[in-house]
């Protein structure tokens, strides 16, 4: 019987030691993918900036621009993509939306970011655009890939329409999680105008013709969590200006925005609950199963052997029957 037994405790065993790397290494990463139909909005604020007045043409300090930025998972056009592509892929439907200190808008950019699940990597496809602009992406953005590493990322800049470094700098605690620390610099560079302006009957074509220029630089930051690759916090220091032409008289330039744009304070809360339990879950896949099935096996191992040797002991075998007595002779 206890044979029997040591031999189904060694089954057990191997199939749980087996099972172990198969779930970290096999399952993790299928299973780990962004639900293509996942919505996420953010608040940012740009407390003490300096905002162009397109009615003056004249920079003016404001005591706040609030961007709101929206992400939307677009289900239907993944499937169409997922057909051609033969992967899992999501796209992101996006907007940003900058709002002056009256409540009137500023600027709103459109965007259609289009990615793999799982590893974030761009896929192209027909829809692919910043502001209505076809645009052919590399590297990532918005998210990091799960379990990033201590490296640079080529990040994917929307306003300059490039791709960049963006530097690791280090491994620091905000709120509690340890997160890595981001940087990425874009050097003042020529940009376009948004396709919608702040002021009615004012177009891009329109402001091109008298020759002014858009112009723009930021400094981005980011902290990232990184089992989910999701950024727990963000900042960007964040300049532009209209240079040259007809459009600023006799001015060389002018500020069109200035500002440190940081995230408000009660949607850091929400994303730093949100990371927190998809940490969980990746925690679950990538660390806790796979110890815990291999400390099984071992234990499980463990027993059956001792099960087998217990069974091979001479003192535990059965008793048998008494012989009989040999006869006694005078």
């Amino acid at each position: 019987m206890r044979r029997k037994a040591s031999l189904i405790l060694l089954a057990l065993a191997v199939f749980f030691a087996a099972l172990s790397p198969l779930l970290r290494w096999y399952a993790f990463p299928r299973l780990a993918k962004i639900p293509a139909g996942q919505y996420q909005d953010m608040v940012l604020e740009a407390k003490d900036a300096t905002l162009l007045d397109y009615g003056t043409m004249q920079a003016r300090k404001v005591p706040k621009v609030t961007i709101v930025q929206t992400l939307k998972g677009n289900v239907e056009e993944s499937e169409k993509i997922e057909k051609t592509a033969g992967k899992d892929v999501v796209v992101w439907d996006g907007l940003s939306y900058v709002v002056g200190p009256d409540g009137k808008m500023v600027s709103k950019i459109p965007e259609r970011y289009i990615f793999d699940a799982h590893s974030q990597e761009p896929v192209h496809a027909t829809g692919e655009m910043v502001d209505g602009d076809p645009v052919k992406r590399s590297g990532i953005e918005f998210k990091w890939p799960f379990l990033t590493e201590k490296r640079d990322y080529e990040y994917f800049d929307a306003q300059a329409r490039v791709t960049a470094p963006i530097h690791y700098k280090g491994t620091q605690k905000f709120r509690g999680i340890d997160v890595y620390y981001f940087e990425q610099t874009i050097p003042w560079t020529k940009v376009r105008f948004p396709k919608t302006m702040p002021v009615e009957g004012i177009t891009p074509e329109s402001v091109a013709k008298t020759g002014t220029t858009r112009w723009y630089t930021t400094v981005r930051k980011f902290w990232v969590e990184p089992l989910t690759g999701a950024p727990v916090y963000g900042e960007e220091i964040h300049k532009e200006e209209l240079r040259g032409g007809t459009l600023l008289g006799d001015r060389d330039k002018v500020t069109a925005f200035a500002g440190h744009v940081k995230m408000r304070e009660d949607y850091i809360d929400h994303t730093v609950d949100l990371v927190n339990s998809n940490r969980t879950l990746v925690l679950l896949l990538t660390s806790y199963l796979p110890w815990g099935f291999l400390t099984l096996g071992v234990l499980l191992l463990a027993l059956s052997l001792y099960l087998e040797a217990r069974g091979r002991r001479p003192g535990d075998a059965e008793p048998t029957k008494d012989a009989e007595p040999e006869p006694v002779t005078a």
